[in-house]
């Protein structure tokens, strides 16, 4: 009893030191105050509900120094130790009964009518070292206390519905927003109507009148936003109603917010709707609004002169609005992710390729991911490779306004082990720059999705042979590009159809690979004409399969119809491989002969002579048919 009146005379002298103390003091002595007041309810633990469990505890607490046995004497306890014995303490003021059975020592909550009956003596929690000061002491008194609300904030959200699991990895980020309602509620002391409350039942309020449990529901990864908010959470809802009104999507709601800057709280909507009236009126649609802001949240944090400094940067590369809006809808992050001076650098290094200003902002209006690329880390590493590859500046230009997207991916992991591949198959170094500068969409594709498939299917169903097949692909890269089974498989099923084996056919490719990527149905009229008109063998169409790759109206059937009036019968190859001027002068000279021939004006000589020039010729058919 002289231990207990020591204490409640210590409590008394601090008391009216609260008076003299500051607002954050007065704040930290109500914590220890609190944890004190407790601490005079423990001379009541006398009144137990299990005699023996209690005289068991009150023997351990209470135990005399001199009793212990001698290896205990000068033992320190660990954390886990001290945690054990604060452990009380906290379940004391626990917002919730946890479960009892016959004979447990743990305390319930403080509102239960038979508290003070199990209530272990509070005193040996907070003085059980004799060399702690006053201030190990309060701030050992606000460690519990920050635990205790952290407990009763769980407690709301488990009564908003929200998982155990959820609602504690929560708890732990917002640290700042519990300290805020640990002041807040031993503030509300002050005021008369809670005066005679508990600190639990503050703390409820607090979270209650805060309205952050049904916040959290609307606003995902809200942990960040409600430490920036510094208990202001209003503002939070407030730009949350904002961006549902531009159509936010609730997803996206949480990312917009933590990733527009700290100062967004802090902006009212009429300066947020500035800049939507503005982006809308250069080509960003109102119903693009939402998705441009949550994928580029930074923009909010802008003021409108530098989002119009922005917008302008682009419209002076000759963009129209159209191009504009079309640009921010498919990379919003090109209007507010990088700084001026990034911009100006990156346009100024894709100008070093031979562009005009007026090319660049074509350029990025196509695909403006290009911004998002690093000079050093992308460009200039996939530049010098391909001036290794004997790639010159305008091929460069060439690959970068056929595919802009090669110079946004990565070289080491993306380019390098497709060239190596075709390499390994046999395709010339010299062949390889060539190759991607004729097609330098190759590079996009997957090597083992779609480009290994497509060597393999030509080696194996189209019969290209393997010291072949390195010069089809170098020919004609574009066939990779082409679907095996919409395409490929399509056309080799078509030239099987007329006769052709499979080994001549990949002669037939190897000659003229293109002949894959031309559609039956052009391929149909023209083998019907050769056929049926001309009457020629299929052999012709073996050694030159380059004949469908002319027009039937235009080349073919117009100059067939010159060889059948003046009697000649050319080879396919001599007959369409010619400019008109060309053919004009074979049929002229051919013509010539025959006529000198005719009328015996050419010796011995200049008839072998002529005869070996003639290979050109198939044969001369006096009668004048065309069909031979």
């Amino acid at each position: 009893m002289q231990e207990v009146a020591k204490f409640e005379a210590l409590e008394m002298n601090q008391a009216m030191e609260v008076e003299k103390m500051s607002n954050l003091a007065l704040l930290l002595v109500l914590a220890l105050c609190m944890s004190q007041l407790l601490i005079t309810n423990a001379s009541w633990f006398s009144q137990r509900h299990n005699s023996k469990s209690a005289a068991l505890l009150l023997r351990q607490l209470f135990q005399d120094p001199i009793s212990t046995p001698q290896h205990h004497e000068h033992s320190i306890p660990d954390e886990e130790e001290e945690e054990e014995k604060l452990k009380p303490l906290q379940l004391s003021l626990a917002t919730k009964r946890t479960p009892q059975f016959p004979g447990s020592i743990y305390a319930q909550s403080p509102s239960d009518p038979d508290v003070h009956s199990y209530l272990p003596p509070l005193r040996t929690l907070l003085h059980g070292k004799p060399e702690d000061d006053e201030e190990k002491i309060i701030m050992r008194a606000l460690e519990i206390r920050r635990k205790v609300t952290a407990e009763i904030f769980k407690e709301a959200m488990r009564k908003g519905k929200f998982g155990i699991t959820y609602a504690t990895n929560l708890t732990n980020r917002l640290g700042p927003f519990i300290d805020y309602v640990m002041v807040e509620a031993a503030a509300m002391k002050r005021f008369p109507e809670f005066s005679e409350s508990t600190f639990n039942f503050r703390a409820k309020t607090v979270i209650q009148d805060s309205n952050v449990v049904p916040l959290i529901s609307v606003v995902p990864k809200i942990g960040k936003l409600i430490c920036m908010s510094r208990g202001k959470i209003e503002s939070i809802r407030r730009v949350v109603e904002w961006l549902k009104l531009i159509r936010v999507k609730g997803e996206f709601l949480g990312v917009a917010l933590t990733k527009a800057g700290e100062n967004i709280l802090e902006r009212n909507n009429d300066e947020l709707d500035e800049i939507i009236e503005y982006l809308e009126c250069n080509g960003v649609r109102r119903d693009w609004i939402g998705y441009v802001v949550s994928r580029c949240p930074p923009l909010l944090s802008y003021s409108l002169e530098e989002v119009r400094a922005r917008v302008q940067f682009y419209l002076d590369m000759g963009m129209n609005e159209k191009d504009f809006g079309t640009m921010v809808f498919d990379y919003p992050r090109v209007l507010g992710q990088f700084t001026m001076e990034e911009m100006n650098e990156k346009v100024s290094y894709l100008k070093e390729f031979g562009l005009c200003t007026e090319e660049v902002g074509k350029l990025l209006a196509f695909k403006p991911h290009l911004m998002g690329c690093g000079i050093e880390e992308t460009w200039k590493p996939l530049v010098k490779y391909l001036y290794y590859h004997g790639i010159s500046r305008d091929g460069m230009k060439r690959m970068l306004m056929v595919k802009p997207i090669i110079f946004c991916v990565d070289l080491e992991t993306t380019i390098v082990p497709k060239v190596r591949f075709f390499q390994d198959i046999g395709v010339r170094d010299d062949a390889i720059g060539d190759m991607l500068v004729k097609f330098p969409s190759f590079l996009t594709y997957s090597l083992y999705k779609k480009l290994r498939p497509v060597v393999i299917f030509l080696m194996t169903k189209a019969g290209v042979s393997e010291k072949d097949i390195g010069k089809v692909i170098a020919l004609a890269p574009e066939l990779l590009g082409c679907s095996i089974v919409k395409k490929l498989e399509v056309n080799v099923k078509y030239f099987l159809s007329l006769g052709i084996r499979a080994r001549q056919l990949g002669e037939m490719i190897a000659n003229f690979p293109m002949l894959l990527r031309y559609n039956p149905d052009i391929l149909r009229p023209k083998y019907r004409y050769l056929r049926r008109t001309m009457v020629r063998p299929l052999q012709d169409l073996i050694e030159f399969p380059r004949f469908f790759s002319y027009s039937l109206d235009a080349r073919i059937i117009s100059r067939h119809k010159i060889l059948v009036e003046r009697r000649i019968n050319l080879k396919r190859r001599y007959m369409l491989a010619s400019t008109d001027e060309e053919f004009e002068k074979k049929v002229e000279a051919i013509v010539e002969r025959r006529r000198r021939f005719e009328a015996g004006l050419v010796d011995d000589d200049n008839l072998s002579d002529s005869q070996a020039t003639e290979p050109l010729v198939d044969n001369i058919n006096p009668s004048g048919s065309g069909a031979v």
